[in-house]
């Protein structure tokens, strides 16, 4: 089958190797002839495990090709998939969907014949109907349907979860375009992965309904680890004491500095506006967002105060901290809403001095914190700091010689943002150890 995929950022690159690599002819498109400049040298945009050798063996294979060119790309094509960004809106909150209808308005204008028009990008409820009415006001000739298929690939797995999904969620009701559809996705068939169609607005919405949850899990959570710390109780055998009930689960129950990241902090606030425009509030969501927003700050000040510093903490000015992990998760290059960020700035605003590491995103955290001090490895970071803060839980941090940070640091003090470590382990390496809701 032969599938356009507009858009070559993570969905995009991921999901058109992925399909490649099912078998299908798969043509990947950006307007950054940067980015497809590179693609062609074999450089990935983003960091992804695994993603440049699936990429490479289907480019090898001539079953993944990458290009400027929309229009020769779009005419012939059996599927045409819309995977551009939808960032938060500037001001408002809303998802910006000018990319989306931009690149609807290119594929009206360069279709040839009958196709299927998928929108893999996250949007809000009601944007197929937009996108079907641009395609019937351009091109009312054409037999072309428009489907739903939202994407739930998590970053640092998304080739996992692209090929071995937990589901795939298709929002169409009509037939030939689910036909197309089950030809796109039958190799999963074959290995029996769930595959639920539904109408094309129950689609877009339980790809906001889901990550909103997800997001209510985890500041859950984080705000019973607080309670955790007041109590003397120890948030990890809580998450674990309720994840066994399979009614809840374990996953999204680790206790930390909040949640960031390309998906959750945008979709939230692109739920809650629509429902506010529907008039039908989400008030559980929107106590998410402003608990997560206050508890990247708060983690802030947490340190402050491991460090000694008392109220505003501007009597820790002049200390040295070294953050290790700057990426909302590890795995990943991706700096966008990360809490190190918030955190960053509230020590750099109590007059404290930051040193950081993280193996993948410094490139990205450069452009977004300038004035951090970057360092090749953990053991330069700490290099003389009053405190080591593990902010991402990247594997090269879970098993740090604490001897060697020992003595490298100027105190040894360790705040614990994501609870890697045992209390008993880092304390008789001779550390104040502060950890979350423990």
């Amino acid at each position: 089958m032969r599938i356009v995929m507009i858009g070559s950022g993570y969905v995009g690159l991921v999901s058109g190797a992925c399909f490649a690599d099912f078998g299908h002819d798969v043509v990947c498109v950006d307007k950054d002839e940067g980015k497809i400049a590179a693609l062609h040298a074999g450089r990935m945009p983003i960091y992804e495990p695994g993603l440049d050798q699936l990429v490479a063996a289907n480019v090898a294979a001539g079953r993944l090709t990458f290009t400027t060119d929309l229009a020769a790309s779009v005419a012939g094509a059996e599927a045409i998939f819309i995977a551009v960004g939808t960032p938060a809106r500037r001001g408002d909150g809303h998802a910006d969907l000018s990319y989306v209808f931009g690149a609807t308005h290119e594929i009206a204008a360069a279709l040839s014949g009958p196709t299927v028009i998928v929108t893999k990008s996250t949007v809000p409820v009601g944007t197929g109907d937009e996108v079907e009415r641009i395609i019937r006001e351009a091109r009312p000739e054409l037999d072309v349907a428009v489907v739903s298929n939202p994407e739930f690939l998590r970053e640092g797995a998304a080739i996992a979860d692209f090929k071995r999904p937990d589901r795939v969620v298709i929002g169409t009701d009509d037939a030939r375009a689910r036909g197309v559809m089950q030809e796109v996705y039958r190799p999963l068939y074959l290995n029996e992965n769930p595959i639920l169609f539904t109408g094309r607005r129950t689609s877009e919405l339980i790809k906001y309904a889901a990550n909103a949850f997800l997001a209510t899990k985890i500041t859950f959570i984080n705000e019973i680890a607080d309670l955790c710390e007041v109590v003397g109780a120890d948030v990890k055998d809580v998450s674990r004491g309720i994840g066994l009930d399979n009614r809840i689960g374990r996953k999204f129950l680790h206790a930390g500095p909040g949640y960031g990241g390309s998906c959750f902090p945008k979709d939230t606030l692109a739920l809650l506006k629509t429902a506010d425009d529907y008039e039908s509030p989400i008030h559980i969501v929107d106590a998410v967002v402003k608990v997560n927003e206050a508890r990247k700050r708060k983690m802030g000040r947490k340190v402050l105060h491991a460090l000694g510093a008392q109220g505003d903490g501007s009597d820790a000015r002049g200390k040295t901290v070294a953050l290790l992990g700057l990426t909302f998760k590890p795995n990943t290059d991706d700096m966008r809403d990360a809490p190190s960020i918030a955190i960053a700035q509230a020590l750099a605003d109590a007059g404290v001095t930051v040193r950081a590491h993280d193996p993948e995103g410094t490139k990205q955290a450069k452009t977004m914190m300038p004035d951090l001090t970057y360092c090749a490895d953990p053991y330069e970071a700490v290099q003389g700091a009053d405190a080591v803060v593990i902010v991402t839980e990247w594997d090269a941090f879970r098993a740090l010689d604490l001897h060697r940070l020992k003595s490298a640091m100027a105190t040894p003090v360790m705040v614990d943002l994501r609870n890697v470590y045992r209390r008993e382990a880092v304390e008789a390496a001779g550390f104040s150890y502060t950890a979350v809701g423990r």
